[in-house]
């Protein structure tokens, strides 16, 4: 299986696009100071899939799903933050956590197929 063809992969790149439109309203300020941080923890999410997608050995391969589990989480903190500082409205935030709230458990699904799938190079999810 291709690696644009995983669930996990796709809902990653999807809150990557998302974050962007969100990000690209920013002012130069705003970007500094917290976006800059905001979309290299989302796109790290997408990067650490991929990566350890490419790794042979299954632990190689869960310790980059762990890193874009860390970086789905810390996106949510900027997220948050950024809605509470009233830096982006509504629909934008809502949107991000639907994505977010179907991200999460694909990619722990992901990881515990990993888990299921030892001796098998392409795990399936």
């Amino acid at each position: 299986m291709l690696l644009e063809n995983l669930q996990v992969y796709k809902l990653a790149r999807k809150l990557s696009q998302q974050s962007w439109l969100i990000y690209s309203q920013f002012s130069w300020q705003l970007k500094k100071i917290v976006g800059d941080q905001f979309i290299e923890a989302v796109d790290s999410i997408g990067a650490n899939i991929a990566e350890g997608y490419g790794r042979f050995h299954y632990l190689d391969r869960i310790k980059f799903m762990y890193n874009a589990r860390g970086s789905l989480l810390e996106s949510k903190h900027w997220i948050e933050l950024l809605f509470e500082r009233q830096c982006l409205v509504k629909k934008d935030f809502n949107q991000f956590i639907n994505t977010y709230n179907n991200l999460a458990p694909t990619l722990n699904a992901f990881i515990n197929s990993i888990y299921k799938s030892k001796n098998s190079q392409q795990p399936n999810i």
